[in-house]
This record gives structure tokens, sequence and C-alpha cells, in this order.
């Protein structure tokens, strides 16, 4: 016969074992939940650190910089780089071969070797050729420039790319100086007392400070050294009357009115800006040419040493008296 007390206790302890694991249950959670809320965070079982220095470690280890590679740089050893060049390439003015010469062809603006029939791919990537833009572009030709007649592989190694431009700008005797650095050396530090009161004469100091006048600077130019100048010109510029070239004829260009040369077709935008070449507007224009007239098609990246500015208009002044 079914005892039914017995069922009865055997169900009640059914029951009483599920209610001990539920209340076991909810003291667990319980308990994981308040470690987690404590202070109002939640904390992560374990934290993977990483340092606050990768950035910096990487920026290392992509190298130095295209300029601490030519500060660096060896020109003899640029002249051995360059055998792997000499077979498309003269060293002399005007002596093409299956690529332009490249005498002077640091600071160049791009396509302009006389008598070289150029594909047109470079001048839409660069204007001129500032070292940084060599050395990118010997790197891998025809990916800095699709479409180049340059059939070269490339020069992989930075040394070698930084010797070779080295070499090639101490051709022409005249080091390319980037139109972009500071001429200035920054100022010294101010001295920890207080400064002195300003003496009334303050305005005259400083117009002592900014230098001589374009005019005395003019009046104390070199004509030979002007003649030397004119080289970062010539690759551009013909100084016989009605010669142009990439640019203008330069004879008789001081104090010519602007957009007169014979026979030249200019774009428009020096005439926005001046009407006379007088020494003065020639010494700004040859500074930053792009600058001083927007829209002008001189791809020149510009003098940046007053003094070589006025000895070449004084070269230039000198050629028709």
């Amino acid at each position: 016969m079914f005892d039914t007390m017995k069922a009865t206790k055997i169900v009640a302890g059914l029951c009483g074992a599920l209610l001990f694991f539920l209340l076991v249950n909810w003291a667990a959670t319980a308990l994981y939940s308040m470690g987690g809320e404590h202070g109002g965070e939640e904390h992560a079982s374990y934290v993977i650190e990483t340092e606050e220095s990768d950035s910096t470690e990487a920026a290392a280890d992509a190298g130095p910089s295209v300029a601490d590679l030519m500060a660096q740089a060896d020109g003899a050893k640029g002249a051995k780089v360059f055998g792997k060049c000499k077979a498309c390439h003269k060293l002399e003015k005007g002596a093409n071969a299956t690529g332009p010469y490249l005498y002077g062809v640091v600071g160049r603006p791009v396509d302009t070797a006389e008598g070289y029939r150029y594909s047109g791919a470079l001048e839409k990537v660069v204007d001129v050729w500032t070292p940084e833009n060599l050395f990118h572009f010997l790197e891998n030709p025809k990916a800095f420039a699709p479409g180049t007649k340059m059939g070269f592989a490339g020069l992989k190694s930075p040394e070698d790319r930084a010797n070779l431009i080295t070499y090639l700008d101490e051709l022409d005797g005249t080091k390319y100086v980037d139109p972009n650095a500071a001429e200035a050396a920054p100022a010294a530090a101010a001295p920890a007392e207080a400064a002195p009161a300003a003496p009334a004469s303050d305005s005259t100091e400083a117009a002592a400070d900014a230098g001589p006048s374009v005019a005395d600077l003019v009046a104390q130019a070199d004509i030979a050294k002007g003649a030397k100048v004119f080289n970062k010109c010539k690759a551009c510029h013909k100084l016989e009357k009605g010669a142009n070239a990439t640019g203008p004829y330069l004879y008789g260009v001081v104090g010519r009115p602007v957009d007169t040369a014979e026979g030249y077709r200019y774009s428009g935008a020096l005439e926005k800006v001046v009407d006379v070449w007088t020494p003065e507007n020639l010494f700004h224009f040859l500074e930053n040419p792009k600058a001083f007239a927007p829209g002008t098609k001189m791809g020149f990246a510009g003098l940046k040493k007053p003094e070589d500015r006025a000895n070449l208009i004084a070269y230039l002044d000198s050629l028709d008296n």
C-alpha cells in the first residue's frame, strides 16, 4: 500500500534542496556584483598594459629625415653611385642623352633641360627638383611620377640617394638652399632680471635691425657675383634680347614694364601686382615669385639671400649699359 506520509517527506526534501541551491546561487551572484560595483567602477579580471612610448619608438624606427641624411651625405660616395646613372645621363650642361643632362639639376624647375623632350609626367607631380623631391623620385621613379620616361628601377638605399643628390648639387659650385629655412637665428633668451625700460629711440633701432634698404643693397652690389648667381636662372632664361626660353629674355629687364618681352606668352599674374620691374619690385619678386605674384608661370623657388638678389639685379642692369 502506498505510504502517503513517506511520499510527502520525499517531495518536501526535494523542494528544500532546490530552495537551498537557489539561495546559494543568489548569494554568489550578489557577492560577484558587489565586487564589480565597488566605488562605481567595473574591474576587468586582467589588463594588458601598453607603453605610452609606442608612437615615439615607431617614429624612431622610421629612420632619419631627408634633411638629416642630406646633412650627413658624402659627395665622393655619390660620385660612385652615379655610375648607375651614366648609361642614360650626362653631367655636362646641354649634353642630353637617353635622359636629360644633370648639371645644375638640384634646385632646377622640372622639365627644363634645354633640348630634351619630356613626357610631361613630372610637372604633374612637382615644380622644382628640391633635394627632397629628388630623394623620393630616385627611390622609385615610376611610382613617384606615373608615365615618366625614366625606366630606372630606383635606388632603395636612402644613403645612396642622399649621397648622389649631394654629388649632383656640387657640380655647379652653388649649394642648394632650402627657401623655407629660417634665415635668422633664434632670438637670444631674455635675462632673468626685469628688462629695463625701452629707450625713446626704439623705432630707430628697429629700423637698423631690419638691415640696409633695397637701394643700399643694390648700390653696394657686386656685378661679378651677380653673374654667378645668374647660373641659377639660366636653365629658364636667356640674356640676349628677344631670345625667350621657358621664361622671357632678361636683357633690359631692369626698368622694363612687366609682361613686355616681345614674343613671350605671359600668365597675366605679374601685371596684377606691379607695373614696372624696378630694382625694388625685382628684389621682392625674386625672394619668392609665387608668393609675390600668385599664378605666375615662374616655377623658381626664389633667392633667399638679400645680397644674392641685389647682386643679380645689378648684373642684369649692367647688361644694357
